[in-house]
């Protein structure tokens, strides 16, 4: 989306940010929440915090440090847009799907040697498990989980894992105990 098209929807745009952020406390925080909502709509390929601060205007380290230091509640949010996405979707259907990352380097969070359906074979990345909302007319991804492979529980990543900041509650768990634990989660709306 261009600047000008942004423009001529800010208002409504305001109106889901102030919706979709009402679970964060601070009005600082809800600003930076819709300022980087502008951001991911606006056009560019690259949609990490340097280039979508270049293309608002904006010093960079806002948009970091909102979604990497702040503490706000993820899962209020996410469950704000998922209520949001079944009213639009309609679901027929549940999808489970997981998607991997290639990465070059060792230090991001949950990278292995792991098989990755995306990349057709065993390599070095990240895996996310997802579900999404899908009817026949569309779909939507509702949430999604870092998985992360027993390597990464083991004495020796204890490290990597601080490095990432890594719950130390957070453990490998299997893809589908990921995905049930979603399913659980989701909009009590059943799908038809």
């Amino acid at each position: 989306m261009r600047a000008g098209e942004l423009a001529a929807v800010r208002g409504r745009l305001e109106e889901f940010a102030s919706e979709v952020f009402t679970p964060l406390v601070r009005r600082d925080q809800r600003q930076k929440g819709a300022l980087y909502l502008r951001g991911l709509l606006l056009d560019g390929r690259r949609k990490s915090m340097q280039p979508m601060a270049e293309r608002l205007g904006v010093d960079h380290q806002q948009l970091q440090q909102f979604m990497t230091s702040s503490a706000w509640p993820v899962e209020d949010v996410r469950t704000r847009l998922a209520w949001r996405a079944v009213a639009a979707v309609r679901p027929q259907a549940w999808v489970v799907d997981d998607t991997g990352v290639p990465k070059d380097g060792v230090f991001s969070p949950g990278v292995a040697r792991q098989y990755s359906g995306t990349l057709g074979k065993v390599g070095n990345c990240q895996i996310g498990v997802s579900i999404h909302a899908a009817s026949d007319t569309a779909s939507c991804p509702l949430s999604w989980r870092l998985f992360l492979p027993t390597a990464w529980d083991e004495p020796e990543a204890e490290a990597r894992r601080r490095a990432c900041r890594i719950p130390e509650t957070e453990h490998h768990r299997p893809k589908w105990q990921l995905a049930l634990d979603m399913l659980d989660a989701a909009p009590s709306s059943t799908p038809r």
